[in-house]
């Protein structure tokens, strides 16, 4: 679980987040949504350590992140997975090696362990075969599940996903969202993602954080999403492309 507190984080004078208390659930997808300049990915990179609030806190199954000494933040970076928008694969190193390569870094394993593990979660994310091929010859869904593989080798208790379906198409994208739920049920971690993909809400959103202009405006789950009378989340829901493609087909039905 990962608990934010009163949090706030500031560029010069201007204010980016305003305050922000909220709960991230072990065990289930949190998301994280909004419009561009809400606040949403501030907000990660401040649950990452990226950031520095100047105010509240930010805790990790207790653990307060400002309090840790520099060898307990490192410590806790090892618990950490992360998935980034354009999956960050290292385009010169095989699937086998891009996703053994945390475990290379921050690990004490051989290299014979090394590759049973990359092996394993290789095909817990379903690229059998794939272990040699180089990130160019496969597709943005593959590279996106080697992303995901790579994220989780190392037994992370917090994963966090920056865009996960950021160029892929509907389908490959709802693939995708599945799998980072069957991941987080499966290993129990506490998923944060980052995304304005409504698709991502209604397949996996499990508990979502609404922020509009830094401020916590709503929060809930993909059920009660849809029965809000939050102004802000009404409009940014029913403004998104999905739900005009929705609405358009339902026009046509009554024609």
């Amino acid at each position: 679980m990962i608990e934010v507190k009163n949090v706030e984080k500031s560029f010069g004078e201007f204010k980016v987040l305003k305050g922000i208390s909220t709960t991230f659930e072990t065990g289930k997808t949190n998301l994280i949504i909004g419009q561009s300049g809400s606040g949403k990915t501030v907000l990660l990179k401040s649950l990452l350590g990226i950031h520095t609030p100047e105010k509240g806190t930010i805790a990790f199954d207790g653990r307060i992140y400002s309090n840790l000494s520099e060898s307990e933040k490192r410590e806790l970076r090892t618990e950490i997975g992360m998935v980034f928008q354009g999956s960050a694969l290292f385009d010169s190193m095989t699937v086998e090696e891009n996703v053994g390569f945390p475990l290379k870094m921050f690990s004490n394993k051989s290299a014979e362990e090394i590759r049973e593990r990359a092996n394993f979660v290789i095909k817990r994310v379903n690229l059998e075969n794939a272990n040699h091929k180089k990130p160019s010859e496969l597709s943005g869904g593959m590279q996106k599940r080697v992303a995901i593989a790579r994220a989780i080798v190392n037994n992370p208790k917090y994963l966090f996903c920056d865009e996960p379906n950021s160029g892929l198409d509907p389908k490959t994208a709802t693939i995708i969202d599945n799998l980072i739920h069957e991941i987080t049920v499966e290993y129990n971690i506490t998923t944060v993602i980052n995304t304005h993909d409504m698709n991502s809400v209604m397949e996996i959103g499990e508990k979502i954080v609404f922020l509009k202009e830094g401020i916590l405006a709503w929060e809930g789950n993909k059920k009660e999403i849809f029965k809000t009378d939050n102004q802000a989340v009404v409009d940014f829901v029913y403004s998104s492309e999905l739900f005009k493609k929705i609405r358009k087909a339902q026009h046509k039905e009554k024609e």
